[in-house]
């Protein structure tokens, strides 16, 4: 398997098809390519034309959205969140990673099952980083150091909360159904949302070339941000790994196993990894899984099976969902597998 990035450069604020998403060993003959390339190319999206008052503006731009939802399942956002609230976000993180104490963090390891923030140290060959994960909705959770951290943070998701929901309401419209259709399926004013703040160590000081093995994600979309680029790679619709690289201003966004449910297949959640290969310096990226409510129970709406699609997946509540692998709810570890009906 390829692994090789550009080298990464400072920024200012920082599908799979059926054959891979049954078994990861296919990814063993995937190609590297570039984003740049032009079939491979991660569209970008601008949120604001997604609500233009101009007609003909408007339905360009949800058709762009559609087209970035079916054929890739990722895409960059623009005009979603002002950039010096994404800045403040990330210095935030930096801060809190820096500002504070290991032995302070360390306050936050596990304790239970019920935990709401939660931090951990990965150094070994499989997976590097340190990490503090955080219930950013409906109730946020925050440590209150360092000083400014929690709003900075806060300010963030607020403002992407909005954004959720306005993309929710722009992919409802896109496949065809009232606007409110995927905020009502998935309780989203209820929705569980969990972000995990990454520091990622230079590659000579890695244990390893993997940052966060390859996996795909639960929920509705995951958002990312990061203060250094490059590191994330994504698998695309025809089996070929693609460098991420978020144009200044932008938020990525991949979609997530549970919209694949309830679309039964039409919208694919695609595996991804962060590789630490040419990682000159440390990274900083917060990634928040924007969920359904935990009590939300999630399977191929009607509107998506027929005789020539029956149902792809059994359907359980998100909660049930986020613990079938013997997980806790903070972890949001994807359960597609074990979901998946066999036909």
């Amino acid at each position: 398997m390829a692994t090789t990035v550009g080298v990464l450069s400072k920024k200012s604020y920082g599908l799979k098809d059926e054959a891979i998403s049954h078994s990861l060993d296919s990814m063993n003959s995937v190609d590297f390519v570039s984003a740049t390339d032009h079939h491979d190319e991660i569209p970008t999206v601008d949120y604001s034309l997604l609500f233009s008052d101009d007609h003909v503006e408007r339905a360009n731009a949800l058709e762009h959205l559609g087209k970035a939802c079916q054929e890739f399942g990722f895409f960059y956002l623009v005009n979603g969140v002002a950039e010096s609230v994404v800045e403040g976000a990330l210095k935030g993180i930096s801060d809190f990673f820096h500002l504070t104490k290991q032995e302070e963090r360390s306050e936050y390891l596990k304790k239970s099952s019920k935990d709401r923030i939660r931090w951990g140290l990965r150094s070994h060959a499989g997976e590097n980083r340190e990490f503090l994960k955080v219930v950013a909705h409906p109730q946020y959770h925050c440590p209150s150091k360092p000083a400014d951290f929690r709003d900075a943070i806060g300010e963030y998701y607020k403002r992407f909360h909005e954004v959720e929901l306005g993309l929710a309401k722009a992919i409802s419209k896109i496949l065809g159904y009232e606007e409110t259709y995927i905020e009502k399926e998935f309780k989203l004013e209820a929705g569980f949302d969990v972000s995990a703040m990454n520091l990622y160590p230079p590659s000579f000081h890695s244990k390893g070339s993997i940052g966060v093995p390859d996996h795909t994600d639960p929920g509705l979309f995951v958002s990312l941000i990061q203060d250094v680029n490059g590191g994330l790679q994504v698998l695309s619709h025809n089996g070929k790994w693609i460098s991420v690289n978020i144009p200044r201003n932008a938020i990525f966004i991949n979609l997530g196993d549970h919209l694949e449910i309830l679309t039964n297949g039409k919208y694919k959640s695609h595996i991804h990894q962060v590789i630490l290969d040419n990682n000159e310096v440390r990274r900083i990226s917060m990634a928040t899984l924007h969920g359904p409510s935990l009590d939300a129970f999630v399977a191929p709406a009607p509107e998506f099976v027929d005789e020539s699609h029956p149902p792809a997946y059994r359907g359980v509540t998100y909660k049930e969902s986020l613990e079938l692998n013997g997980y806790d709810e903070i972890d949001v570890q994807s359960s597609i597998a074990q979901l998946r009906i066999s036909i």
